[in-house]
């Protein structure tokens, strides 16, 4: 049987989003304790005024040699490991079945990898850049049209502004 494919949408801002933030963080804190340095709200929900998916994005920051043990608290707290899904530097998880949360994605991510750096200057930059928020909110609506069900492809098409924000934002 085919996986039925997921509808892509973009929606307004929804001030919800870091309330909901808050409360993953919570439990998630509550959870891992003195395994984590920090947890952050990332993507496109922890832009104010940002148009995105609503989905939270949250990166969980850890040093490099407890990784393995967070991924293992992770796991008995019913979040199923993915792997790092292509981008090194980050571990992924599927939130667990029947979970009161908003639906989220969750990385865990040593405090020294590129994709934490990445996601956390996209982030800053976006909070601090009007023009630019708005930019990416029309490419991502233009996106989510033209890909309504293709997410690869809705992906590939914000990469170039993404990665011109960086090349500005990254020291070299």
């Amino acid at each position: 049987m085919k996986e039925k494919r997921r509808k892509i949408e973009v929606v307004p801002y929804n001030p919800a989003w870091p309330k909901e933030f808050s409360r993953l963080k919570k439990t998630l804190s509550e959870h891992l304790g003195d395994l984590i340095l920090g947890i952050e709200h990332v993507g496109s929900t922890s832009v104010p005024g940002l148009a995105a998916k609503p989905i939270i994005d949250i990166d969980i920051v850890v040093e490099k040699e407890k990784q393995k043990e967070v991924i293992a608290s992770l796991e008995d707290f019913d979040y199923q490991h993915r792997g790092d899904l292509g981008i090194a530097g980050r571990e992924a998880f599927k939130n667990p079945a029947g979970n009161t949360f908003m639906k989220h994605h969750l990385y865990v991510c040593p405090r020294e990898s590129t994709a934490l750096k990445e996601h956390l200057t996209l982030r800053d930059y976006l909070r601090k850049n009007q023009a630019a928020r708005e930019e990416y909110a029309r490419l991502k609506q233009l996106l989510a049209v033209k890909y309504t069900y293709d997410i690869e492809r809705y992906i590939e098409g914000k990469t170039e502004l993404i990665r011109n924000i960086l090349k500005k934002s990254l020291p070299e």
